[in-house]
Parts: structure tokens; sequence; C-alpha cells
């Protein structure tokens, strides 16, 4: 399959991107990953292997576009837990210091 990463065009195959990956022990992640065979790389290192270009010479999403469409398992950035209700500091104060009481 023919991809464009950083500019520049690679013919990427599957077996080949397997091949590269092969002996390359994973970095830890901790944002978008790969999984390729049974271990889970981070994106940048996957796209340097390939590539074998500078991890700032292309984004994220170029390397994860391209892995998606050769077939592998991608996943991206965790989602946030949103948080319920954050009270606000005067709202807090007002809590802390309790209700008032009718006399």
């Amino acid at each position: 399959m023919r991809c464009v990463i950083a500019r520049f065009p690679f013919d990427l195959t599957k077996s080949g991107v397997l091949e590269s990956m092969k002996g390359v022990k994973p970095e830890q992640v901790s944002g978008e990953s790969v999984i390729i065979g049974r271990r889970t790389y981070p994106v940048k290192q996957v796209g340097q292997v390939v590539t074998r270009q500078d991890r700032r010479d292309f984004s994220a999403g170029e390397v994860l576009r391209a892995m998606t469409r050769l077939g592998f398992t991608c996943r991206g950035l965790p989602q946030a837990v949103a948080p319920t209700h954050v009270l606000t500091p005067l709202q807090q104060a007002s809590a802390m210091l309790g209700a008032p009481t009718a006399v």
C-alpha cells in the first residue's frame, strides 16, 4: 500500500511492518499505540522504525492512518473522565462554613 508520511511516499505492507518491528522492544506507551503481533508499540516508535525518519518529522496521525489501512489495531488517546461537578472556590468555602441556621 502506498502512503505518504512526512511528505515522503512509502510502499508499506503488513508483512514488511511485521518484519521491521521484529526484535524491537516496545517503549512505554503514554498516548496513541499500535498493536503489532502480541506487542503494543507507541505510534511514533513504529513510524520511526518503519520510515527510518526522525520522530519530529511526522505526526502520529499519519502513522495511525497508515497502520489502520494495513489492518493493524490502533488505539487513540485514553478518554479522560469528565468531572461530574466541580465547586468554585467560593462554593467550596461556603460549603466548609456550613448552611446558615434560623434563629
